[in-house]
């Protein structure tokens, strides 16, 4: 096939993503990766040689993870238009058994975030916040809690082919009542815009970075899905039951579990010393 063909191919390859229930963000990221691919080929996409020079070329641009996932949008393409002899191998990676300590939301960091908040009057913003870190929900689900949701105590969380349900803590649902109330709300969404949508992600993302130096945290750690992760180590920190948070988190696998609870390297380095094993 000559270029504009494998063009075409990613037009149709957008389409089985869609049909495949995919998301639109997953069938965004998918579209970029393949279209880099395409351009950096150099009108030879479909030879094992191009692909395995493009890994060795992402190797010298990114970290191992996103070298990783822009070779599987790639490798997924090559699949679909009939040249699965091009796929490469993915880096193998070995599991950190910490993470860096400037990326870990702690919750003096969230409190502070909270209360930034609130002091710029933005109620919604500190509810978002709390709603998040106190369930562990994903941003992409904060659309699921509902006036009914709050009502009842629980969440039906539908989500790229999965359903769970994802409980309320009872200081969260009395929160949320008043502000239901004040906002006159009956039915639907909680959090929404000025039209009545739900708030996407991009709005709470670009709200809560503008919290970040009135907070006095580093806006490196601010970002909505650091909440979720702030929610599984202090979850586990008391529970210990991975395979429960397995569940509440809406994991198929315990690996992916095991990645949200790491502690910090510093954390890490303090049980170290408290082995005592250096005299």
């Amino acid at each position: 096939m000559n270029m504009q063909e494998y063009q075409e191919q990613l037009s149709n390859y957008r389409k089985h993503l869609r049909q495949e229930e995919r998301s639109q963000a997953t069938i965004a990221q998918y579209s970029r990766d393949v279209c880099c691919f395409l351009n950096w080929s150099a009108g030879k996409p479909d030879q094992k040689e191009t692909v395995i020079a493009y890994k060795a070329y992402l190797q010298s641009q990114y970290q191992a993870t996103t070298v990783n996932a822009k070779l599987a949008a790639v490798n997924r393409f090559l699949y679909f238009v009939g040249r699965g002899d091009c796929r490469v191998k993915q880096l193998r990676i070995q599991r950190q058994a910490y993470c860096s300590q400037d990326r870990e939301l702690t919750k003096e960091d969230y409190r502070r975030l909270v209360e930034a908040s609130r002091k710029k009057k933005n109620e919604k913003l500190a509810l978002v916040l709390q709603t998040i870190c106190a369930t562990g929900i994903r941003v992409s689900e904060l659309r699921f809690i509902t006036v009914e949701a709050v009502d009842c105590g629980q969440a039906a969380i539908h989500l790229k082919g999965k359903n769970r349900m994802v409980l309320l803590p009872s200081k969260l649902r009395r929160v949320l009542r008043e502000y239901i109330q004040r906002q006159h709300r009956s039915c639907g969404p909680v959090f929404v815009t000025r039209t009545g949508n739900p708030i996407d992600r991009s709005n709470i993302w670009k709200a809560m970075k503008a919290l970040c130096q009135d907070a006095r945290v580093d806006p490196q750690k601010v970002f909505p899905h650091n909440l979720r992760h702030l929610f599984a180590r202090c979850f586990y920190s008391i529970d210990k039951d991975i395979a429960k948070l397995a569940d509440i988190l809406g994991h198929s696998s315990i690996d992916t579990t095991r990645i949200y609870i790491i502690s910090s390297g510093e954390e890490h380095r303090r049980r170290m010393d408290e082995l005592e094993l250096v005299e």
